[in-house]
């Protein structure tokens, strides 16, 4: 027998060789055939179906937009006089692609004594556009002239650095309205995110005015549009795209008596408001200590920053918080009172050198009762006996609910950080602060002391509300809000005689009253109600409110003097300023 394989077994091997190796030739002419087709589906897909959206990426890497930065709007008084406006400065930028990465670190640390920025700073703002970046970085605004001269001298030493003239916020006034009108910064992260279209180095309103019409006064940012290479470097002008300017906005505020408010101040702590009884326009609103927003034209400098943490808490707009409203709340009592029905405007009551609540006793404004008052001379000469009683009888939700529609805790003007007053009823007591409601809550309330607190925002709207005949105006500071469906005065429904009687005791605390120094002749009568109200551990608040003149109402005013002692003793003269401006600039018309 013949050794090894047989033909035919031969033949089988030679059978299966070829059948392994079409099988493979098979495979690959499908992963090739698979692959083939994956490349054309996806060239199609990239070509037809997404050809037109490739086309415009391709467009957009090749063009660039050179951000221009628009003007912003000016703000003006309701006379047309300058608040906030531009002018015209140098600020620096920086192209990224001009320098590598540690190169720009070197850079950096030249210009930081020039600039007066931190190094790491620079680096920040290069590493967020990213260093590839065609487009030029704005690391400075408002460039000294010393500054300036020096980058001029050196200028082969900082390739990619770049001077451009541009407007900048400008406030001629200085600290005055600061708090109204607010002031710019750059935009933050969150506004970035907030506003996807926002440029790299937007400017932005913070507080006030700035922020609350920063949409109307920004404008839209224009551009230099030019062509770019693959590295990003500039090879064609293509035109450009103009900024279009932001539109100004006019304020109800009145500079002239904007300026006597925060003169009177002075350095003191606290606020005045002044406004329209017929409309609510505000014509003065004063915050103090206060702020000087040109700082922010530019980089605040840290001794800046520590000048301003001297004083105490520079940026709050005290006129919009909440302190306790001492005798000035006593007009609300005495209307609640009438309005519940349980006194009428003729009703007297026997007042006391004190009376005993619960074993406590709760004092006379004086040293003894005034005899038997009614609601004109208890007003008159600030009766607390007489008020106690009112109060009690009444009781705080009644008084709660008065407070409210006379605009007491419910007024705002939208500016941040301001807040609202509060009159908490026995129920809303417990739910904040996890304790009843007890007698002498109630007699603390009714002479505006205790948990009682309004915003001199506030008290101005209540005093407006006295004086026009019983509407509650809607404080705005926007000249084209005035006489909106929005801000138009409400009826609040209340009963003329008791109008009568209380317009006629505020008339009498400054006829034979603490506002005494109101009636000097100088001006024409007018009405309000001095405020004391204790703070613990400290001198007193000093308030007034008021209205005037009596005859026909024009103003309603509101002082709040932190640690100011008796009301007679230092909002009465701020409000005889407020007053005589007033009435000197409506008499020239």
């Amino acid at each position: 027998m013949a050794s090894g394989l047989s033909f035919s077994s031969k033949s089988r091997l030679v059978n299966l060789t070829l059948t392994q190796r079409s099988r493979r030739a098979i495979i690959l002419m499908l992963v090739s055939t698979l692959l083939t087709g994956v490349c054309g589906l996806r060239l199609a897909q990239l070509q037809i179906i997404q050809g037109q959206y490739n086309r415009q990426r391709a467009e957009q890497n090749r063009i660039a937009l050179i951000p221009i930065p628009s003007d912003r709007g000016n703000i003006l008084d309701r006379n047309g006089k300058l608040l906030a406006a531009n002018r015209l400065s140098r600020s620096v930028y920086l192209r990224p692609r001009e320098q590598s990465k540690e190169e720009w670190k070197q850079t950096a640390e030249r210009l930081s004594p020039i600039l007066k920025i931190p190094a790491g700073e620079i680096l920040d703002k290069l590493q967020q556009a990213g260093y590839r970046s065609a487009m030029p970085v704005r690391i400075s605004r408002n460039l000294a002239l010393n500054a300036f001269i020096t980058l001029a001298e050196n200028a082969s030493h900082f390739p990619g650095l770049e001077i451009r003239g541009e407007s900048s916020r400008y406030y001629p006034n200085g600290k005055i309205a600061a708090h109204v009108l607010g002031y710019l910064s750059e935009a933050t992260e969150a506004d970035m995110k907030a506003h996807p279209d926002y440029p790299l180095g937007m400017l932005v309103g913070q507080m006030g005015i700035e922020r609350l019409a920063d949409r109307k006064l920004q404008g839209t940012w224009g551009g230099q549009l030019v062509e770019v290479d693959a590295t990003g470097r500039e090879v064609n002008d293509l035109g450009l795209k103009p900024p279009i300017s932001g539109e100004s906005v006019i304020l109800t505020l009145d500079l002239d008596l904007q300026k006597t408010a925060e003169r009177a101040l002075g350095n003191r702590r606290g606020a005045v408001v002044v406004l329209d009884v017929k409309t609510g326009a505000i014509l003065a609103l004063a915050s103090s200590p206060t702020f000087d927003p040109n700082l922010f034209t530019r980089r605040i400098s840290k001794a800046d920053w520590e000048r301003l943490q001297t004083q105490e808490n520079p940026f709050l707009n005290r006129a919009l918080q909440g302190y306790p409203p001492g005798s000035t709340f006593k007009v609300v009592t005495a209307m609640a009172g009438m309005q519940s029905g349980k006194f009428s405007p003729n009703s007297a009551l026997m007042t006391y050198a004190a009376i005993n609540l619960g074993g406590h006793l709760f004092h006379e404004h004086g040293n003894s009762g005034y005899g038997v008052l009614g609601f004109r001379d208890a007003l008159a000469f600030s009766s607390n006996t007489f008020f106690y009683q009112v109060g009690l009888s009444t009781g705080p939700e009644a008084i709660a609910q008065w407070s409210h529609q006379l605009g007491i805790g419910t007024t705002d003007l939208g500016l941040s950080g301001g807040s609202h007053g509060i009159v908490p009823t026995p129920a809303e007591k417990e739910k904040l602060f996890k304790e009843p409601w007890y007698g002498g809550d109630t007699v603390s309330m009714s002479i505006g002391q205790g948990l009682v607190q309004a915003t001199p925002l506030e008290l101005a709207v209540t005093y407006a509300a006295i004086a026009n005949g019983g509407w509650r105006v809607k404080p705005h500071l926007l000249r084209s809000q005035t006489n909106e469906a929005d801000t138009r005065p409400k009826k609040i429904g209340v009963n003329p005689a008791a109008l009568s009687v209380i317009r006629d005791g505020l008339t009498a605390v400054v006829q034979e009253g603490t506002a005494r120094r109101l009636n000097d002749g100088s001006i024409p009568l007018t009405a309000g109600k001095t405020g004391t109200a204790e703070v613990l551990g400290q001198r007193d608040n000093s308030l007034f409110a008021g209205f005037g003149p009596v005859a026909k109402p024009q103003i309603a005013l509101a002082v709040v003097v932190e640690n100011g002692g008796y009301g007679a003793e230092a909002a009465v003269p701020i409000a005889h300023e407020i007053y005589k401006t007033y009435f000197k600039k409506t008499s020239k018309r």
